[in-house]
């Protein structure tokens, strides 16, 4: 039975990181909200949930490959991992993700309760300066822009984005749906529009080459290592996301390139689930939607079995990115990129009202035409983190 909760959940999390928009706290929510209802014990339902989290962790880089739309947390490193694409080296990319999730899960276990007890005495501390360390990143994404025109444009871009957030990420929504989510059309508007009117005009998705990794095996267990460390924020911070974290990270790496972008984002993604996982155990705080859900479902928070399931997760996740993402790219390489662009954009328009209703409707307007700025400056894409780095400094 635990095997199967887990291939459940290994199952929801891929469909969930295959479909542009979609995310594994979605599924988990849904679950929570029928927990009483399904069969076995409420332990199997949590596993399922875990599974799909850490699953998703792994498989939400192949839409962001491919299609230029990513998760959230992926958000910090959209535009470097999609050149890679561009460059015909999309295979090596999808390989870097998988290594940087993977190392992230083989650090973070061991790491787990060290951090755990250092948190619960330094958390105090820390918490007064939350804001300040928000807004010093904030900082770090404008300073470490190459020129003044570019600074200029992502200090635009930080401030129009932290301007939508300031107003939609506590806006009653509702949409369709029994889960209701703003930061889905906020970040399909952000990241994935723009990129997709962009590609409208283009030709599409290249060939891409072999699937050789160029980069140092120690380097990348380097950038896993630090995507590891930003992670644990997440779990133990209340406040910080795994796109924050992503974000903090871009900034240790910007010099280094898109392939550490993306080993180091996807190691902050993963890391992000173990830590908050023994978050949970040990300080009784959810940090995370996955774990917002297992709490509501009075889930038994039995470590060996939960651990299981992420490392089983884990390598189901690590085996799934090359072989689907292959596949993906691929497909999207023979699509007509006017037809595909349209139509994912569609998808993105429809999941908003899903989501969000007309509110979620408008605030993908509003997030695509704020997104359309870095580029015009030259300036990356990650300035547009401050959709959440403001509210919350602030």
């Amino acid at each position: 039975m635990l095997l199967a909760a887990v291939g459940a959940g290994v199952g929801l999390g891929t469909l969930s990181g295959l479909v542009p928009g979609l995310h594994a706290n979605t599924f988990a929510l849904l679950l929570a909200a029928a927990a009483s209802s399904l069969p076995g014990p409420r332990l199997y339902v949590g596993v399922a949930m875990l599974s799909a989290g850490v699953t998703h962790t792994f498989l939400d880089v192949i839409p962001a490959l491919a299609l230029g739309v990513p998760d959230p947390a992926m958000a910090a490193s959209a535009l470097p991992s999609h050149q890679l694409v561009i460059e015909g080296r999309g295979r090596e990319a999808l390989r870097l993700s998988a290594l940087g999730s993977g190392l992230a899960v083989l650090f973070a276990v061991p790491l787990a309760i060290p951090l755990t007890l250092l948190m619960e005495r330094m958390y105090p501390l820390l918490r007064p300066w939350l804001s300040v360390l928000l807004a010093g990143v904030a900082v770090l994404l404008v300073v470490t822009e190459h020129g003044r025109r570019q600074q200029a444009g992502a200090a635009c871009s930080l401030a129009a984005s932290g301007v939508l957030g300031i107003a939609l990420l506590d806006a009653p929504v509702t949409g369709v749906l029994p889960v209701s989510d703003v930061l889905v059309p906020l970040f399909s508007g952000l990241f994935g529009a723009p990129v997709l009117l962009a590609a409208i005009e283009g030709e599409g998705v290249p060939p891409q080459a072999d699937a050789t990794v160029t980069t140092p095996r120690r380097t990348v267990s380097l950038l896993a290592g630090i995507g590891t460390l930003c992670g644990g924020a997440v779990g133990y911070i209340p406040g910080v996301s795994s796109a924050i974290a992503a974000t903090l990270a871009l900034g240790l790496v910007s010099h280094k390139g898109p392939r550490a972008f993306i080993v180091t984002t996807s190691g902050v993604n993963t890391a992000t689930a173990v830590f908050a996982l023994f978050a949970l155990i040990s300080l009784g705080t959810p940090r995370t939607g996955v774990l917002v859900a297992l709490d509501k479902a009075e889930v038994p928070l039995v470590l060996p079995a939960l651990l299981a399931a992420v490392a089983i997760a884990a390598v189901a996740g690590a085996l799934l990115v090359p072989t689907l993402g292959d596949r993906y790219l691929r497909t999207v390489g023979r699509l007509d990129p006017t037809h595909l662009s349209l139509s994912v954009i569609s998808v993105l328009v429809c999941l908003s009202a899903l989501f969000a209703g007309l509110v979620g409707i408008g605030a993908f307007g509003a997030a695509t035409a704020v997104g359309h700025l870095p580029p015009k400056f030259g300036a990356r894409r990650a300035t547009l983190m401050g959709v959440l780095l403001v509210p919350l400094a602030l």
